[in-house]
């Protein structure tokens, strides 16, 4: 009999293993929502194409092979989060995750925005505090790349305090996002979680996995502290499981 098992392909850190990734939290976020039965495949950077270009075609833009990827029972696999979401529900639409609520949009553009201001921080810090050794030539070089120059260089000219600030303005406008519901929370819809929850859960997470000195600096340019560290508690349930 085939297994009914999901595979979450998703990042190694440094022993001990835990998830930090923000993409793949999205992921792992909405299977321990919905409760279902899932393995994790825990690869370094170098692994990925090797272990996902026999089964899935290269994405469109971006990086070519990307985590997360799921392999589902059905023999289905699919790489990146957003795709992902929408077969989960397909499969599994309870409980739901409202991936047409109208916050979806407006969380999917804040989000990039903070990570490009606070990248000099998450990309100088990631490979000295997360990655196990054999991820580290590839990240330097693959980032370095993508910024145009050595990652130290980046840090120098644009981290630190600078980061924070260019950051501020976006992680101010998530703050007002989740106030719009009257201050009923703590998610955006008020009581009820959906997937653009899970995708600035996942960000929160992300940098509270790099350092709680990140996740002070982040969530001290929100503007209310207070309105992520509700969610955050909120979701704990969704969090706990990170390590398989």
């Amino acid at each position: 009999m085939a297994s009914e098992q999901i595979t979450l392909f998703d990042l190694r850190s440094k022993g001990p293993n835990h998830a930090w990734s923000l993409n793949p939290w999205k992921t792992r976020l909405l299977l321990n929502y919905k409760g279902l039965d899932y393995k994790t495949e825990w690869l370094n950077y170098p692994e990925i194409k090797p272990t996902l270009e026999a089964h899935v075609p290269p994405n469109a833009e971006g990086y070519p092979y990307s985590i997360p990827t799921v392999a589902f029972p059905d023999g289905t696999w699919i790489m990146e989060s957003r795709a992902i979401a929408t077969a989960i529900e397909e499969r599994h639409p309870s409980p739901p995750a409202h991936l047409s609520s109208p916050y979806q949009s407006r969380i999917e553009a804040l989000v990039p925005a903070a990570m490009k201001a606070l990248l000099p921080i998450f990309y100088a810090n990631v490979p000295r505090r997360l990655l196990e050794p054999a991820s580290l030539e590839y990240w330097y070089r693959v980032r370095g790349e993508k910024v145009g120059m050595p990652i130290d260089e980046f840090e120098a000219k644009h981290g630190g305090e600078a980061a924070y600030a260019a950051a501020e303005q976006p992680l101010r406008d998530v703050t007002a996002m989740y106030k719009e519901n009257g201050g009923e929370g703590p998610f955006l819809q008020g009581a009820k979680v959906c997937y653009a929850d899970f995708v600035w859960i996942a960000f929160l997470e992300f940098a509270r996995r790099i350092g709680e000195d990140v996740y002070e600096g982040v969530l001290q340019r929100t503007g209310d502290r207070a309105v992520h560290e509700k969610l955050m508690q909120a979701a704990a349930p969704w969090l706990k499981r990170n390590d398989h």
